[in-house]
């Protein structure tokens, strides 16, 4: 399984000398027999539910942090069940029982130790308790702290733990590293994610009732944009964001379902729809919205004000300026109305772009950007491409385009290239055609002659 970035996030037993982290072409390379499927992260919260659902069973409150990990308070839990071994067995007879053997439970004081002792169990094929937190994060490998790039330069300065790492002053390395550098000391030292809080109105939830239930995933997905947006915008006059959201959910039936869903970073926008949008997805797949969903509330909660290191280049107040007006009009004409692109592979100048709604994931390219396509024209590619080739006026003399009618007016034709014979899809009835790239003084368009005709495809900046 791969990931946006087209990286491997996931194998089975038969994919041979394929890791986790390889690029797709190289696991393809190693085993070319292998079976690829994109990564998709709904289907893995509709997945990972009925077990989320199975721990609550025994605490009735958890965080998650994506599909597949959860951060569960288990201070009260391990006084009522007589110890921390007790409600670890507890915990993976539950766990069992639902998606079988093989969970990686741990249990720590903090969540980033906690995230590095599952680690550790899962290698160990049982659980594991950390006793003593600061030995446990001490003796752990600089690259548990998550960057490649960061762990190697810690080793190339003889830096190889994360105990020798806290032994150096804070203030010598968020000098040097900057804040990723200042985030792994702290979780060297054992002090995990610290906030800022400010005085925030109590209660900022937005909730959203709805006359007509929401029955299906798409009306979900853009009922989980309209909030985030509600949510980001009430927020942002704050100047603060939330590291942990309660999303709640009610059904015709009157059943109330809630998840909390907890992030390192301060949610923005994008990933707070995101995980909405996952967990809604997870619930009508599991039949838990019967009837359909009546209501939507998202609670924030443990607000913070650190913000991000911005670039010289970027430009957060128009971004978010567009990202408001994106959202309104699709609430004026629908998700289908409004569109994104991206590149992808093909041979004429329309099969190079793939179009999705706004605000979603990029579906899997339909045709792959890195095959060679044979008999594709040469760059660059036209900026504008009708939908249908329109007639276009061109004067021929012995075979060579001499002039170009643009309205009312004729342009003579300053320079030119082609033609590329395009065969066209022969079993449908289309003919042949050639294609030429043409250069007037008033622009550069594309031209295909079929038949005897000419038409416009293309026109160049």
């Amino acid at each position: 399984m791969v990931d946006d970035a087209n990286r491997v996030v996931a194998t089975n037993r038969l994919a041979d000398n394929v890791q986790v982290g390889m690029l797709r072409r190289e696991a393809e390379a190693v085993c070319p027999a292998v079976v690829t499927y994109a990564q998709d992260r709904g289907a893995e919260a509709g997945a990972f539910e009925p077990i989320a659902v199975a721990i609550e069973t025994l605490v009735p409150r958890l965080e998650m942090v994506h599909p597949g990990l959860v951060f569960v308070p288990v201070v009260g839990a391990v006084r009522y069940y007589g110890g921390e071994e007790a409600l670890v067995e507890r915990v993976r007879e539950v766990v069992d029982v639902v998606a079988g053997p093989g969970a990686a439970i741990a249990v720590a004081q903090g969540p980033f130790a906690a995230r590095q002792a599952a680690v550790l169990a899962r290698d160990l094929q049982e659980p594991f308790i950390v006793t003593n937190e600061a030995e446990f994060l001490a003796s752990l490998d600089v690259a548990a702290i998550g960057s490649e790039e960061l762990a190697a330069t810690f080793r190339w300065l003889g830096i190889t733990t994360l105990g020798e790492l806290a032994s150096l002053p804070r203030a010598a390395v968020a000098s040097r590293f900057g804040t990723l550098g200042l985030e792994a000391h702290r979780y060297a030292s054992g002090e995990d994610r610290t906030t800022q809080p400010r005085d925030v109105p109590e209660d900022r939830a937005i909730e959203e009732k709805y006359e007509e239930p929401l029955v299906n995933l798409e009306q979900a997905g853009f009922a989980a944009r309209t909030v985030a947006y509600r949510l980001a915008e009430g927020l942002r006059a704050d100047g603060v964001a939330p590291h942990r959201v309660e999303i709640e959910a009610e059904s015709v039936a009157g059943s109330v379902l809630s998840r909390v869903w907890r992030s390192a970073d301060p949610f923005d926008e994008a990933t707070l729809a995101e995980r909405i949008r996952w967990q809604l997805r997870a619930w009508v797949e599991s039949g838990g919205i019967p009837g359909g969903l009546r209501r939507l509330r998202v609670t924030p909660a443990d607000m913070s004000g650190e913000g991000r290191q911005l670039g010289l280049a970027e430009d957060p107040a128009s971004e978010a300026e567009a990202t408001r007006a994106l959202i309104r009009a699709q609430a004026l004409v629908g998700p289908d109305a409004v569109l994104q692109a991206r590149q992808q592979g093909g041979r004429d100048p329309g099969e190079q772009v793939q179009w999705f709604r706004w605000g979603e994931a990029a579906p899997a390219p339909t045709r792959d950007p890195s095959a060679p396509w044979p008999g594709r024209l040469p760059a660059p590619t036209p900026s504008l491409v009708p939908p249908r080739p329109r007639p276009l006026a061109v004067e021929w003399e012995a075979g060579l385009p001499t002039r170009v009618r643009l309205r009312s007016r004729w342009e003579p034709v300053l320079s030119w290239a082609g033609p590329w014979r395009r065969m066209g899809r022969w079993w449908e009835g289309e003919p042949a055609s050639d294609r030429y790239q043409l250069v007037t003084s008033a622009g550069a368009f594309l031209c295909e002659v079929r038949e005897g005709e000419s038409y416009l495809v293309g026109i160049y900046d």
